[in-house]
């Protein structure tokens, strides 16, 4: 499969992230293409992942539709714009959206179900994550007595850093940050359930939101290998890092080889097969389906 890192002519772009290009169709509207880039430890690498977009498209409209009855998306359709180039339709049929345009919060609403990464290292440091007191005793992987809400600010460049509760309150409202407190540890409880059902733990995740007039609305990805850790239950223990279904396999590979970010084909192979068994687990499909 080709990789694809285009941009799409014609149209208007309005930001480059570090794997979403988003165009702007009208004032009401926004088409977000997920790209075959990744990212990891704040960079984007200098290689591709083919098929990586449609899959992590793919993913976040699943969610989606599961997760409408908790809190309304930004999700319109696919792309169906009439004057768009047939063959830049096609290619982006599997990998683009179309979104309402929504004022984003300036936060990433991370919930922890299980102890791991920047969360285990903090833990071990103070024994708490973001000010919030844990028992003692726990190990790596542990699962967390119950989910914990650690929100962290949304920076456009370098390290997102995270923040107490009483700060998001200050940033954002006492009222909007107890409303999307409760939506978030809701989204992960449901979500948790349903990966569950699949043999799969949803170790921790992120998630985004933006403000429609009054409305909180859940935009971005939802619930992929690039925003979530993913573990097989059948596997899990505590006390190690476990086997996972996400961008942590190429984490430790830059981790353990010192390589600033030139990753051998086998490495990225095996990262495809990482991101799509997590896509067929999840939803059953081989493959993504057109929008």
């Amino acid at each position: 499969m080709k990789a694809f890192n285009d941009t799409i002519q014609g149209m208007k772009l309005l930001k480059r992230g570090k794997v979403r290009d988003i165009y702007e169709i009208d004032s009401d509207r926004l088409m977000i293409v997920t790209t075959d880039r990744i990212s990891a430890f704040d960079r984007i690498l200098p290689v591709l992942i083919p098929g990586k977009g449609e899959i992590l498209n793919g993913l976040s409209l699943f969610w989606f539709d599961l997760l409408a009855s908790v809190v309304p998306n930004h999700y319109l359709g696919g792309v169906e714009l009439t004057d768009m180039n047939p063959n830049a339709k096609k290619i982006l049929s599997r990998r683009a959206m179309v979104v309402r345009k929504a004022s984003v919060l300036p936060v990433e609403c991370v919930v922890r179900g299980y102890l791991a990464g920047s969360g285990f290292m903090e833990y071990r440091e103070n024994g708490s994550i973001c000010g919030l007191a844990l028992p003692v005793g726990l190990q790596e992987a542990s699962r967390l007595p119950e989910p914990l809400f650690t929100p962290t600010t949304k920076a456009e460049h370098g390290h997102d850093l995270a923040i107490d509760f009483s700060t998001l309150e200050k940033e954002i409202g006492k009222d909007r940050a107890a409303r999307i407190r409760k939506i978030s540890l809701d989204l992960y409880c449901k979500a948790a359930d349903e990966a569950a059902r699949c043999g799969i733990i949803i170790a921790d995740t992120k998630f985004e939101f933006g403000l429609l007039g009054s409305d909180i609305l859940l935009v971005d990805e939802v619930l992929t290998p690039d925003s979530s850790r993913f573990w097989p239950a059948a596997t899990y223990r505590p006390g190690c890092s476990p086997e996972s279904y996400d961008k942590q396999y190429i984490r430790d590979y830059l981790k353990h080889s010192g390589s600033e970010g030139d990753i051998p084909d086998d490495v990225i192979e095996k990262t495809v097969e990482k991101y799509q068994e997590i896509f067929t687990r999840l939803t059953g499909r081989e493959t993504a389906e057109n929008n």
